[in-house]
């Protein structure tokens, strides 16, 4: 294969890749807070990406007002979530929980198609769409301006577990009963890492949508954060950015060896195969505690 080809798929998976960390950072978000892992962060992603849309074309929004309004909508969803359906599930059993939000997951994939219809929606950012040549290697410009944000974002966020609040969130996460017992409001706590993790949602689903459009298909993003959640560790943020890299590289450059060969489809298989690997070798991820148990 030629070296320039080569480095052109690996610079554009990268790219890809820091999108698909900006879905699984929601995953990890809630995990950390409350050891749930959420099995409805797609959806979240395409229902954040509808709202953008509805705001932007349906209500004639101009986009300064729209995105930050959408993300707005997308926390209170997310707190929402949290408040109406997860909380009187406390007590019961881990995969009772995981179920719940799985079944959301499946809700939100059938109604949203049916309040805004199943064609696909343009959803102009207003990024230049000629790419960018760097010596011998074309750039997307969508996913150069789009992976740019996303690294930004997970650094933030990764700033703000550092702070008090995020120190919050951590006691949460190592033990409910000693952050209860100290006079931390544990529910909040939770309620804010479910309205971080739409936020995130919303991002993510918003940048993807710019690029594939959106629609339905957005959800199925899910299975690609699970995999940068998984491999990366599902209490570890900077895992989530190292793990969502080396995903973005192999989904752009196995199909490029493999595809010739089977007749295409290789793809979808990478993300696949990366979390049964890693559930079977090594169940807590590249970064993550040892002590998860798995779900």
């Amino acid at each position: 294969m030629d070296i320039a080809f080569l480095l052109e798929l690996s610079a554009n998976g990268i790219l890809i890749g820091l999108m698909y960390a900006l879905i699984a950072l929601g995953i990890v978000l809630i995990f950390k807070s409350s050891g749930i892992a959420n099995l409805a962060q797609g959806a979240m992603a395409m229902v954040g990406a509808y709202v953008a849309w509805a705001l932007l074309v349906l209500a004639g929004m101009p986009l300064w007002l729209a995105i930050p309004l959408s993300l707005a909508i997308m926390f209170f969803f997310g707190t929402g979530i949290e408040r109406v359906a997860l909380r009187p599930m406390v007590g019961q059993p881990v995969i009772m929980v995981v179920m719940l939000t799985l079944g959301l997951e499946i809700l939100l994939r059938g109604l949203a198609p049916a309040i805004f219809g199943t064609a696909i929606k343009r959803l102009d950012l207003g990024i230049p769409q000629a790419p960018i040549i760097v010596g011998p290697v074309l750039i997307n410009t969508a996913y150069l301006v789009s992976g740019a944000v996303a690294l930004g974002l997970v650094l933030l966020s990764i700033m703000f577990f550092g702070t008090r609040l995020g120190t919050v969130l951590r006691a949460v996460s190592d033990d409910q009963m000693a952050s209860w017992s100290v006079g931390i409001f544990v529910e909040r706590a939770i309620g804010l890492s479910w309205g971080l993790a739409g936020v995130a949602a919303a991002f993510g689903g918003i940048l993807w949508g710019s690029v594939q459009g959106v629609d339905w298909t957005l959800s199925l993003l899910l299975i690609k954060a699970l995999a940068i959640a998984i491999l990366g560790g599902l209490d570890s943020i900077p895992g989530v950015l190292i793990a969502g890299v080396i995903i973005g590289v192999l989904e752009s450059v196995v199909p490029a060896f493999l595809d010739p060969h089977v007749g295409g489809g290789t793809r979808d298989v990478v993300a696949s195969l990366v979390i049964l690997l890693t559930v079977i070798l090594r169940p807590h991820g590249l970064f993550g505690r040892e002590d998860i148990e798995r779900v």
